[in-house]
């Protein structure tokens, strides 16, 4: 044996001295944005240096908004498309992986059941990708999200940072873009459509919805329907009452 017990010892300590840190940082890190806006993610910046090294235009479209400035219709319309067992489970959707895992083994397109949780803790702080290694760091940050934050600061998170366009991250950069208007105005049929690019933004088109994107527009509006309305979101917090009833939604 080349390692004695002793070195052995001390590298297996060290390792977890190692992780500990990286854990007290990564607990560290998400209580702040627990609190306050995320002045960028993993993948902005990821966007931002591969325009760069590319040599094109890095400009990113971003502007945070609270989820009182967001419609309530765009706030369902990701969940309706994304993940509407979201209040629910803790992190992960067990039904939806078992499901995906079926699809997948049969052959043909691959399915993912990520989360909106497991979307937040990879757009902020991972990369794309579909490694055992990524995804398990991936775990890792759901976990500590579903720990230290609400479904709610969840669900506004997620309203901000996701894709929606080439480089156009979040609700209100989404419908300023394509809408020319506040995140706040966003009407249900408007939301859907925004919801329905969420798999592929770099594909998919909200300015030019192809066959598929409105036939996933329809899809998700009545899905918005079959969970009740706005009034869904009450579930996530009862704060979501004065929401609701503000934008005249049942």
């Amino acid at each position: 044996m080349v390692l004695s017990g002793h070195p052995l010892r001390r590298v297996l300590a060290w390792i977890m001295q190692v992780l500990l840190a990286v854990t007290a940082v990564s607990a560290a890190v998400v209580e702040i944005l627990g609190v306050l806006p995320p002045p960028t993610t993993a993948f902005m910046l990821q966007d931002r240096f591969s325009h760069v090294a590319e040599d094109r235009p890095s400009k990113i479209a971003y502007t945070w908004k609270s989820r009182q400035e967001i419609s309530p219709q765009l706030l369902l319309a990701v969940i309706a498309a994304e993940d509407q067992r979201f209040p629910e489970h803790s992190g992960f959707d067990l039904r939806a992986i078992e499901q995906a895992a079926d699809h997948n083994r049969r052959g043909g397109s691959v399915r993912g059941a990520s989360t909106l949780t497991q979307q937040v803790a990879k757009n902020l702080f991972l990369w794309p990708g579909r490694s055992y290694f990524r995804k398990g760091v991936e775990a890792g940050l759901t976990m500590l999200l579903e720990l230290c934050w609400t479904k709610l600061r969840i669900l506004e998170v997620y309203a901000n940072v996701a894709e929606f366009g080439d480089r156009i991250y979040g609700a209100e950069a989404a419908s300023r873009r394509f809408f020319s208007k506040p995140a706040s105005q966003l009407t249900a049929e408007e939301a859907a459509l925004l919801a329905a690019v969420l798999p592929d933004p770099e594909s998919l088109r909200v300015d030019q919805p192809s066959g598929y994107v409105k036939k996933r527009q329809r899809w998700i509006l009545s899905q918005m329907k079959r969970l009740g309305g706005t009034s869904f979101l009450r579930r996530i917090s009862p704060t979501f009452s004065a929401c609701c009833a503000a934008s005249g939604s049942p």
